[in-house]
């Protein structure tokens, strides 16, 4: 049986005596017998004394207890002493193994940190030799990209002197056209001089394109009207009449902005006004009925004029088609002649076909004498090249009886019947000869 600690030897005894007190107490409170009360009694003085041997027995147990802790501090101050002594000697075992350590650790280190450095020093030096190199080669690259570009930059500079004095030369034909343009304008400004500069321009036109002989400046009519171009084309075109006109004054006006409205117009009904007019006289006097085309041509040398009439005055352009006058501007006229020079090679293709047809006959004559001699001249060949394989059949022969007579191969018999007499000749010398060409046969060669 496990013993209790000492310690709670009292506890239990306080405990039991408060616990016999309060049934005492109790029992008395309740009124009950004093037979009862005297046996409690009796029994509360068997646990004092009872708690009186356990006090005795606890008195006893703390000695104990005493003596027990006494030599248990006695024997934890010899284990204290001992791993004190154990502590010390591992610690100077460790500090030891640690010294050897470290000075290990050291001396590596102090490899380590040698070959580091001289590993590092290497490759400096290494990194310093390929810098110095590509710096080098960076300095030639920058130095010769300088050269370069300071020759770029003069040649730049060179051709930019040019261009300056191409555009000063430039700007003195400028300043000559600007000239020349108000002449012009001055000259576009008097009718006769209008008309002229227009005629010039057809005359210029018409000539760049047709053939000559294919039309006539200033061609006059039956009627004594001259044509300021009449343009003579195949039957059944016939000769169309193209006349040059340049309404100019009321055109300047209806076309500049600055003008106020009311002259804008009026300058509109005049503008209408000479091109109707225009169109009438071109009508009258260059369509003549079995003289010229039944249509004749309004040449309008400005293509602003042109664009204006056909933008914006649809009515003009539906009477010049009714009265069969047709308008045409550089371009348009351009196209027109063009169109009337295919008309006219095709004409002279038409009546050059019989001799171009006759030609060709004897072209085909020619090449029938060709093919048949050239068919004799096959036959020649041919019987040529028969002749040639034959000769190298004998010329084969005769090597192979040399070849025999250097080999002692050949019987005396072979050789008196003179066999390579007749090995050497070949079938051609035995073939009849080839009868003599006749005259005709001659003349064909």
């Amino acid at each position: 049986m496990t013993a209790l600690p000492p310690s709670l030897l009292p506890w239990l005894a306080a405990g039991a005596a408060l616990l016999l007190l309060a049934l005492l107490v109790t029992l008395i409170s309740s009124g009950r017998n004093a037979q009862r009360a005297r046996a409690l009694e009796t029994e509360l003085g068997a646990l004092r004394t009872t708690l009186e041997l356990m006090d005795q027995r606890a008195l006893q147990l703390a000695g104990r207890h005493a003596e027990e802790a006494a030599r248990l501090q006695a024997a934890l101050a010899e284990q204290r002493v001992r791993v004190e002594e154990q502590h010390g000697r591992g610690l100077a075992t460790l500090q030891g193994s640690l010294r050897e350590s470290f000075d290990s650790l050291q001396r590596q280190l102090g490899e380590a940190l040698l070959r580091g450095s001289t590993d590092l020093g290497q490759r400096v030096e290494a990194l310093t030799r390929i810098t110095d190199e590509r710096l080098k080669g960076i300095a030639g690259e920058v130095d010769r990209r300088l050269a370069d570009g300071f020759d770029k930059t003069n040649a730049t500079f060179s051709d930019v002197q040019k261009r300056l004095a191409l555009i000063d030369e430039a700007q003195k034909k400028i300043t000559a056209l600007s000239a020349e343009v108000v002449s012009l304008q001055e000259i576009l400004v008097d009718k006769r001089s209008r008309g002229a500069f227009g005629e010039v321009q057809l005359a210029q036109l018409v000539a760049n394109v047709l053939p000559p002989g294919s039309y006539a400046l200033q061609h006059r009519l039956g009627n004594d009207r001259i044509a300021d171009c009449a343009l003579f084309l195949p039957p059944p075109t016939g000769t169309i009449c193209v006349d040059s006109k340049f309404p100019l004054e009321s055109y300047r006006i209806l076309a500049d902005p600055a003008r106020d409205e009311a002259e804008r117009k009026r300058a509109e009904a005049q503008f209408k006004q000479d091109i109707r007019k225009h169109v009438r006289d071109i009508a009258e006097r260059y369509i003549l009925r079995d003289v010229t085309a039944d249509s004749a041509i309004m040449f309008v040398p400005a293509e602003a004029v042109f664009a204006e009439i056909q933008a914006r005055h649809p009515d003009l352009v539906d009477l010049a088609h009714g009265l069969r006058v047709w308008l045409a501007s550089p371009t348009t006229l351009w196209a027109i002649l063009n169109t009337a020079a295919a008309v006219l090679k095709d004409a002279a293709t038409r009546e050059q076909v019989d001799i171009i047809q006759r030609h060709l006959g004897h072209l085909g004559d020619d090449f029938q004498r060709f093919r048949q001699r050239m068919d004799r001249l096959a036959s020649h060949i041919q019987q040529a090249s028969r002749d040639v394989d034959e000769v190298n059949v004998s010329a084969r022969k005769i090597t192979e009886r040399f070849e025999k007579i250097e080999r002692v191969e050949l019987e005396p018999a072979e050789v008196s019947k003179g066999s390579i007499r007749q090995a050497g000749e070949s079938p051609a010398a035995t073939r009849a000869p080839d009868p003599a060409p006749t005259p005709d046969q001659g003349r064909q060669a």
